[in-house]
């Protein structure tokens, strides 16, 4: 396995790290600042005070949970963008706001290998990833087990201006459906795969990440052949390291060539330029 690399997301017009530390961190969403719970934030903060419009408050359990106090008005949604991509921001219940800026350099990333690509975005919620790749001419098959991410995936679409781009929008346990496609015989020019650590399909099925990624990473790998271009994996929340994950994409992709890459993915702080660490990746590329 190669060096481990080290992914860093920058601020952009509409999104902003502005300071982090005691567990917590300061972020700019347009026109709304929040904070939230950073166990990796273990530092002093830059600023000596914060004034959110909003605070994370998490749950006492160890499953999360948690309620968001708002210090001023915020609204139930509001519009952001990157490039040419629209889409709404909130105040969501899981402690995040309807999308992960971290990823932006992953987009960037794979939308250099999308033109002219079909690409299958697993997990894919509420459609910013795809939007990104649709945008640099991609064909996308977007699949999420909610129904109210795939909506707002619609929706997003709607306010890009992309609503009649092909992207097929569906509702399905992202396992059942890649299995499904394996039958078919299909096969995809990059995939997507942004499993969380838990969560259950619309039918009741659970996903446990440590038990059922390798299946689910053998099976894309069915779905993909020599003509194939990319794959990325992004973990997040896990005692996992990304040495492991990306062994194990090394491993199941060694017939097919081309080259695997592994380490961290992180946000820069407004402040003082430190890197947060958010999540750990893999990505397989020809």
């Amino acid at each position: 396995m190669s060096e481990l690399r080290t992914i860093v997301a920058e601020p952009w017009d509409d999104w902003a790290l502005l300071d982090c530390g005691n567990g917590e961190k300061l972020e700019r969403y347009g026109d709304v600042t929040v904070a939230r719970p950073e166990p990796q934030a273990m530092w002093a903060p830059a600023l000596s005070t914060w004034d959110p419009d909003a605070t994370f408050v998490p749950g006492s359990d160890e499953e999360g949970g948690g309620r968001w106090v708002r210090h001023r008005p915020v609204p139930p949604q509001w519009e952001l963008a990157r490039g040419n991509v629209r889409f709404n921001a909130s105040l969501t219940p899981f402690r995040h706001l309807g999308f992960f800026p971290d990823m932006a350099p992953q987009w960037d990333w794979m939308r250099e290998r999308s033109a002219d690509a079909e690409v299958l975005n697993l997990f894919g919620y509420t459609g910013v990833g795809s939007l990104q790749l649709s945008g640099a001419g991609a064909r996308l098959v977007h699949v999420d087990a909610s129904k109210k991410s795939v909506e707002a995936g619609r929706e997003n679409a709607r306010l890009s201006g992309m609503s009649d781009r092909p992207i097929r929008w569906i509702v399905d346990d992202a396992t059942k459906f890649t299995a499904r496609e394996v039958r078919r015989e299909r096969r995809y020019s990059g995939i997507l795969l942004d499993p969380p650590k838990f969560g259950r399909g619309p039918e009741g099925e659970v996903w446990r990440l440590e038990e059922n990624l390798a299946p689910l990473l053998a099976d894309c790998r069915r779905l993909l052949d020599e003509n194939s271009r990319f794959l990325v994996l992004t973990v997040y929340a896990v005692r996992m390291s990304a040495l492991a994950i990306g062994e194990l994409v090394k491993q199941t992709f060694a017939d097919l060539g081309g080259s695997v890459e592994c380490g961290e993915m992180a946000v820069r702080e407004e402040a003082r330029g430190l890197l947060l660490p958010t999540a750990i990746f893999a990505r397989w590329s020809k």
